[in-house]
């Protein structure tokens, strides 16, 4: 099973598969389009929403100043991170007719579709029109990488510059010892974009390293010692331009970056370490201060988080990728490919639990890991259907329709919780009903944009007006800024409890529950993500169920 072929399932008459599933993937992919331009809108903002909004802007100053203003080299410590995702953002915002934060939702959902996008090719490119439509599934389906890509922007457009970046890799491998332009184009554009926005991205190193192991060894074998060595050579002559590329857009996006060669370094060295004030999270049913977390951590919230279908499938994808190292007959491109998809989807999780970094809000830092762990999947089932095809021709349409049975899980359950499809917990985890008491769902605060349209909408239905002389006050027990966002100008937000009209509190533990009056609860699959209470009247000393960090 050195390669898949692309007739690994049986098709209608006169219709191939190599079509069939193009025609698929395409479709699935106008589908995800059409669905996001419909719903980004209902995307709450999250704790750094704001944040990023004010880098963009400071970025854009020093550009537009040539660079006399460099208020954005300094800013909180975004500075150490790329800004391209949020000057794009902010760009557009100039251009479409749209409210600032409703663009960054749309720019997302378009960066999103973009990895969905070059996940299929990468799939397809590795295990033919069959695995490459899987991997486009496997990945639109998964909630957590759905829902992160509408509102995370750090971790979501990092995914997809690390997917660009492989897919750079991948064609590479195929044309060693000669790539060709469009392949060095895209491993500087990945690699430029990917650095740009996580220093992390460093690790790809790694990957390219060992995975050309095979490829390099079988070299020698061929061409002998110092003819290999020519021809690695040449290719790293080839690859300069990308790679002169490369540091230009990391440079345009991540302008720091460049300003002394160690700054990127720096950069490892700071995020190497907890930078902020430690909090506790909630994870297994205890509070847990996030420096201290276990090295479970990571492998239990993706084993209770991803898709069923997903996880069983990028163990198959390892399992096919420890077969063929082991087989002679396996060309050594193909080891090096599937090496080094398998080290992208599960070396960062190794080194994390081996060096039990600061853990905490989930795996949405470790989404990056998302696309390789899908065309892996994707891999698995085309090597399954190709061998089926071989020696059990009747048992295809079986296994095709396990496949879809386990798409079917993870797309019920994100039409159930939308918009809060990063939430998601799977059927082991016994969903969001029973994880809820064990860990944080809506630790982003996204639930807010909601309870803060129930909270003007019953104000409206009740017709009442706020104290002479005043706004509304509303107390908020999550990130403040968003909820300003969604309230707007009549409403003024803060901590202060005693003195406020209204309590708003997300439904994480670190919020308590008032004995007052209820206007609104947000709620999906009965699980509360927020509520609005009335409290006037009445003397809450607190919203917080614990002491602040």
């Amino acid at each position: 099973m050195s390669s898949i072929t692309t007739a690994a399932i049986d098709t209608p008459v006169r219709r191939s598969v190599e079509r069939t599933c193009d025609d698929l993937a395409i479709l699935a992919l106008v589908v995800v389009s059409i669905v996001a331009s419909f719903t980004f809108r209902d995307y709450g903002l999250g704790w750094d929403d704001y944040t990023h909004a004010e880098y963009a802007d400071l970025l854009l100053k020093m550009y537009g100043s040539g660079f006399t203003d460099t208020g954005a080299l300094s800013f909180a410590n975004l500075y150490m991170y790329g800004g391209g995702f949020d000057m794009a953002a902010a760009l557009l915002h100039k251009i479409i007719p749209l409210e600032l934060f409703e663009t960054r939702r749309l720019l997302g959902a378009i960066v999103g579709v973009i990895g969905l996008g070059v996940t299929w090719r990468l799939g397809r490119r590795v295990a033919g029109p069959v695995g490459g439509l899987a991997a486009l599934l496997l990945l639109a389906l998964c909630p957590t990488f759905y829902g992160h890509m509408f509102m995370n922007p750090k971790d979501a457009p990092f995914a997809v510059a690390m997917v660009i970046l492989m897919l750079g890799l991948v064609r590479l491998a195929q044309e060693y010892p000669n790539p060709s332009a469009r392949t060095v184009l895209i491993l500087g554009l990945g690699a430029g974009c990917a650095i740009g926005c996580r220093i992390l991205a460093g690790l790809t190193l790694i990957y390219a390293v060992i995975g050309f192991m095979p490829l390099w060894i079988e070299d020698v074998r061929t061409n002998g010692v110092r003819e290999s060595a020519h021809r690695l050579l040449h290719v790293l002559y080839v690859l300069l331009p990308g790679l002169a590329f490369g540091y230009l857009v990391m440079g345009l996006i991540w302008p720091w970056s460049i300003l002394e060669p160690a700054n990127p370094l720096r950069a490892l060295t700071y995020f190497s370490h907890f930078f902020e004030k430690p909090w506790k999270e909630m994870f297994d049913g205890a509070m847990i201060s996030v420096p201290d977390m276990p090295w479970s951590y990571l492998p239990t919230l993706f084993a209770l988080q991803l898709p069923e279908v997903l996880l069983s499938l990028t163990f198959g994808g390892i399992a096919l990728t420890i077969m063929s190292l082991s087989r002679d007959t396996v060309p050594a491109r193909r080891k090096t490919i599937l090496l080094m998809l398998t080290f992208a989807a599960t070396l960062p999780l190794v080194i994390a639990m081996v060096k039990r970094p600061a853990l905490y809000n989930g795996i949405r830092h470790f989404i990056f890991v998302l696309p390789p762990m899908a065309v892996l999947g994707g891999t698995a089932f085309a090597a399954l259907m190709d061998w089926l095809r071989v020696n059990h021709r009747g048992a295809q349409a079986a296994a095709v329709a396990v496949f879809s049975f386990g798409l079917m899980l993870p797309t019920a359950e994100m039409i159930r919780l939308h918009p809060y499809q990063y939430t998601h917990f799977n059927y082991i985890a016994g969903t969001v009903r029973q994880a809820d008491a064990l860990y944080m769902l809506d630790y982003w605060g996204l639930a807010l944009k909601q309870a803060s349209d129930a909270l003007r909408e019953q104000i409206v239905e009740r017709q009442e007006s706020p104290p002479a002389g005043r706004k509304w006050k509303v107390a908020v027990c999550g990130p403040q800024r968003p909820a300003q966002v969604a309230l707007g100008p009549d409403f003024t937000i803060g901590w202060d409890s005693q003195s406020a009209d209204f309590a708003m509190t997300l439904g994480e533990f670190y919020c308590k529950g008032l004995t007052a009056p209820v206007i609104a609860e947000i709620k999906r699959d009965d699980v509360v993500f927020a509520k609005v209470y009335d409290i006037r009247g009445s003397s809450i000393s607190s919203l917080l169920a614990i002491p602040a960090p």
